[in-house]
């Protein structure tokens, strides 16, 4: 396979702010409402959420986080959101010594 094809495609899946990522959640739940056949007002009532919150979350990214769980259980989507922090993410084994070491603390603190 070609290292500088496949680059390409992973630069597409990087997701550089926080503004990307809200946006491409937008889009994955419109999609997903859309294949549901629902629209925003069905939606939104099942969540509990005004219509305007969701399509300004469909539109800019833009919500609350309780209408986003809101959103999620509507669709069927909760226990995923549930699970969002659930398990330690690491990058070098380094990272990976200090998370066990930490895993039973219930506080952070600064590094002197």
């Amino acid at each position: 396979m070609d290292t500088d094809n496949m680059l390409s495609v992973l630069e597409g899946y990087t997701l550089e702010s926080a503004d990307d990522v809200a946006l491409k959640l937008a889009e994955d739940f419109r999609h997903r409402r859309i294949e549901k056949n629902l629209t925003r007002e069905q939606v939104a009532e099942a969540a509990d959420v005004a219509v305007s919150n969701v399509t300004r979350f469909e539109q800019k990214g833009l919500i609350s986080l309780k209408n986003l769980i809101g959103l999620a259980f509507a669709m069927g989507y909760a226990s995923e959101l549930k699970n969002l922090f659930a398990n330690p993410k690491y990058s070098t084994m380094e990272e990976l010594t200090q998370i066990r070491k930490n895993a039973k603390k219930k506080k952070a603190y600064r590094k002197a």
